[in-house]
C-alpha cells in the first residue's frame, strides 16, 4: 500500500499515490478465463459420431482440414452440412478444385461411426480418391485397446 507523506510545499497537502490498483484487472481476467473454459469444449465438431478406438497418436497439421463425417444412420456430412450421396462427388470435386495450383490437395478428416458397414465407408473413400483428394486421415478416439 502507498504511504501518504507530507509534502514539502505546504501543510496538509498529500502527495499523489503512484501505485496502480490491479484488483479490477485481475477480476476481469478471471472472468474471461472462466468464459473461455466454458466455451472451449463447445467448439468441437457438431456431428455426433461414435468413433472407434485407436492407439495411434494425433497428427500435426499446418492448414485447416476438411471434415467428412458419416453418422450411425449412414448420413454424410461435409463440415456440419448434410450432403446427399448423389451430391457428394460434385462437392468433393469443388473442394479439390480449390487446391492451390501445383500444391497439395486439402487434408480430409474422415469420421465414420463404428457401427457402419465397411462397404459404406469404402464407397465414400472411393469418391474421395476419384476427386483427387488422397490425403485422407481416419479419425479415431485415442487410447483404445487393441482387439
Amino acid at each position: 500500500m502507498a504511504m501518504n507523506l507530507p509534502s514539502r510545499s505546504g501543510r496538509g497537502r498529500k502527495a499523489p499515490m503512484a501505485e496502480i490498483n490491479v484488483t479490477p484487472l485481475v477480476d476481469v481476467m478471471l472472468v474471461l478465463l472462466i468464459i473461455f473454459m466454458v466455451t472451449a469444449p463447445l467448439l468441437t465438431a457438431g456431428v455426433p459420431v461414435n468413433l472407434p478406438d485407436s492407439r495411434a497418436k494425433a497428427l500435426e497439421q499446418d492448414q485447416e482440414p476438411v471434415q467428412l463425417s458419416l453418422d450411425e444412420t449412414g448420413r454424410t456430412f461435409l463440415g456440419e452440412d448434410e450432403v446427399s450421396e448423389g451430391d457428394l462427388p460434385a462437392k468433393l470435386a469443388d473442394i479439390a478444385a480449390r487446391a492451390p495450383e501445383g500444391g497439395q490437395p486439402p487434408q480430409i478428416f474422415l469420421r465414420a461411426d463404428r457401427g457402419l458397414e465397411y462397404g459404406r465407408v469404402m464407397r465414400v473413400m472411393g469418391e474421395l480418391n476419384r476427386a483427387g483428394l488422397n490425403r485422407v486421415s481416419l479419425v479415431t478416439v485415442e487410447g483404445g485397446e487393441a482387439r
